[in-house]
């Protein structure tokens, strides 16, 4: 609401550096216009129920003064309920980037509650207390989140533990990131062996006294053999000569095609005179 209200130049509005002039001063219409849109602006932020306790409220200064003191008390719980769940929380389920963001959520709050004291002195210091002070919040958000991943996170967790001095918040949640990104080379390279069964009849070739024993892929599989006539590209399930040929088909045609298969595979087995 303070980021809304300044971009609007309307801050002075809550802050009370901009007091309700006098009813007969020339600006107290346009004070009162933009009084009356703050408080607009205000309440319409607000539940319906709260919002109704303020609906007399005619000022938006004491708008926001009202509202500051009512919810304001009771801070030091809060605090203590931020610090528990900061140090307490755990990714779980969750993806790393909803962990961050919840994480994000409370720091940021307790950051509201507990913000970084600067140097009020009019002459600054040299000692860099302040900076110090923030180095060490920032170390402590940077364990919160860090103890609160899960346990694949661990190689990138001990490494970042180990760099000196830590890098931002924003940088650590990037190195997390990038882990998810690095292929894991621990896994076992896929098994591409074939299993063969050693007690499956050993399919030979006609004629070459060579038998198929298959080693992987790419080895070209056995032609089909049938023990019944001793042929080739067939089983004994269904072979003519033991079945019988179908209708019409000529026999003769396919035993004179066979035995002229059978002499050409027997001439070139005979070695060359």
């Amino acid at each position: 609401m303070r980021h809304a209200l300044s971009s609007k130049n309307k801050i002075q509005f809550i802050n009370g550096t901009l007091p309700q002039p006098l009813h007969t001063n020339p600006d107290f219409e346009v004070w009162e216009r933009c009084n009356n849109m703050v408080i607009s602006w205000i309440t319409k932020t607000l539940s319906p129920h709260i919002s109704q306790s303020t609906i007399c409220i005619d000022s938006a200064s004491e708008l926001w003064a009202d509202l500051h003191d009512r919810f304001t008390q009771g801070n030091h719980f809060r605090f203590s309920d931020l610090l528990r769940d900061l140090h307490s929380i755990k990714q779980g389920e969750r993806s790393l980037s909803s962990n961050f963001t919840d994480l994000k959520f409370l720091w940021d709050e307790l950051e509201d509650l507990r913000p970084t004291p600067s140097c009020a002195c009019p002459i600054p210091c040299s000692c860099k207390l302040n900076t110090t002070v923030r180095d060490f919040k920032h170390q402590e958000y940077i364990s919160c989140f860090l103890k609160g991943l899960n346990e694949n996170y661990n190689n990138v967790r001990t490494q970042i533990l180990f760099m000196d001095p830590l890098p931002s918040i924003s940088k650590v949640y990037s190195l997390v990131v990038q882990q998810d990104l690095v292929p894991n080379s621990t896994h076992n390279p896929p098994d591409t062996s074939v299993a063969f069964n050693i007690n499956a009849p050993n399919n030979s070739n006609q004629g070459s006294g060579q038998s198929y024993h298959g080693r992987g892929r790419g080895q070209p599989r056995p032609s089909m053999f049938c023990t019944h006539c001793h042929k080739n590209n067939h089983t004994v399930d269904t072979c003519y000569f033991k079945h019988g040929f179908p209708p019409g088909y000529c026999k003769n045609q396919f035993a004179n095609l066979s035995s002229t298969n059978d002499s050409k595979n027997s001439s070139l087995s005979q070695p060359p005179q």
